[in-house]
């Protein structure tokens, strides 16, 4: 008889070792086979508690999310003000467990199997619709609905972009120069919108 929390302990592992393993190999290389593996478990427990690689790739990816939404709210939690939670929830993007090579890895096979699959896809339209949306509630303490929009997604992009860079970078993390340049963009756009405001 399996131990209580066996089962919740094999997915962990398998999950941990598709991150991996993907940093290792690439997603397109890495087989079902290599990971279980990489867990210490058999090819055929994989399959039972994913079915595929992609379904794999989901449950990863639903993880790292998890993480990732934990990692902003306990950034959340020190603030009050708007300006701080902008702060808030771009720290929280780069989280100091979120923000390493091999979860970059990962994190950028699901952004090119998400073209393809359809869970993946909307696993990503929900985080980037939060993004969004949690950034364009706190702008609005300093500009209009639709500038706060258009603000927000300018720096859910730059999020992505440095997030995509680092993977193709390949090479040690930067944590506060990545904060810092996000920072870099909110503080500017918020400046220029309150110096055009104070014109007119």
């Amino acid at each position: 008889m399996p131990k209580v929390g066996m089962e919740a302990e094999r997915r962990r592992s398998l999950i941990d070792a598709t991150v991996d393993a993907i940093h290792e190999r690439g997603y397109s290389d890495v087989t079902m086979a290599q990971i279980a593996k990489r867990a210490g478990v058999s090819g055929g427990l994989v399959h039972h508690y994913f079915g595929s690689k992609d379904q794999l790739l989901a449950a990863t990816m639903r993880h790292l999310l998890t993480e990732l939404g934990r990692a902003i709210r306990e950034s959340l939690e020190k603030a009050e003000t708007p300006r701080e939670r902008i702060s808030a929830i771009i720290a929280g993007n780069f989280a100091v467990d979120q923000f390493q090579p091999a979860v970059i890895a990962a994190w950028l096979a699901f952004y090119v199997q998400s073209r393809t699959t359809d869970s993946n896809n909307r696993l990503l339209n929900i985080y980037s619709a939060r993004l969004a949306s949690n950034l364009t509630h706190n702008l609005r303490a300093f500009m209009p609905q639709d500038e706060a929009r258009r603000i927000a997604e300018g720096t859910a992009s730059m999020i992505d972009g440095v997030w995509i860079r680092q993977a193709l970078r390949d090479g040690k993390t930067d944590r506060p120069a990545a904060i810092e340049l996000v920072e870099d963009y909110v503080e500017t756009q918020i400046a220029v919108h309150l110096a055009r405001n104070t014109k007119n």
